[in-house]
């Protein structure tokens, strides 16, 4: 049978808006009250997950997803670059952030390479979620994750190059749905969260 994962991007908060290197923080006022507007369009699942950052819980939490934390969902590991700003870096170190996009196997800040993203997202994508019991039975999965764990989800059950992460978009309070299992899964992508329209 089928297994269904359902990938939540979260709300906006200042670190999103600052264009930091996964700046977590909080969501900001009005990331709150666009999570709890689209909380009437989440879908039901089995089980519920979110990535353990404070953007992650407290999308979760306005959503109204009682959802436990998952370790596979942390987001990209950026090392000494984590909560800087991509222009500051940018100035700083040119040359490392151009590697580090043009290689899928550079980590010159120190933590995740790209291609270790993806397989870490991948092996938990293929153990159908990492939910204990939910396998070759189906069943489905809701997580909210960070934008990079979605994008390395799509990559990784597409089989696309990593290359190709770069140039995924996703926006925050969109649903990313993954149906199939491991080794094929097929993808609907870039639906937005939101409240159903009065008759």
């Amino acid at each position: 049978m089928t297994v269904r994962v359902m990938l939540v991007s979260p709300a906006m908060n200042a670190a999103l808006r600052e264009a930091r290197f996964d700046g977590d923080a909080p969501l900001d006022p009005a990331g709150e009250r666009s999570a709890r507007a689209a909380a009437p369009a989440v879908p039901k699942a089995g089980h519920v997950l979110c990535g353990p950052s404070e953007r992650c819980l407290g999308t979760a939490a306005a959503l109204g997803l009682a959802a436990a934390p998952e370790p596979a969902l942390t987001g990209w590991d950026l090392g000494r670059w984590s909560g800087r700003r991509l222009d500051e870096v940018g100035a700083a170190e040119p040359s490392a952030v151009a590697a580090w996009m043009g290689e899928p196997s550079a980590a010159p800040h120190g933590g995740e390479s790209l291609r270790d993203l993806v397989e870490r997202v991948g092996r938990w994508l293929d153990g159908a979620g990492g939910v204990e019991g939910l396998g070759p039975g189906g069943g489905s999965v809701l997580a909210v994750a960070e934008p990079a764990v979605v994008r390395s989800a799509v990559v990784h059950a597409l089989a696309l190059p990593p290359e190709t992460f770069w140039r995924l978009d996703v926006a925050p309070l969109v649903l990313t749905e993954l149906s199939g299992r491991s080794g094929r899964w097929n993808v609907r992508l870039g639906r937005p969260l939101t409240a159903p329209q009065e008759p």
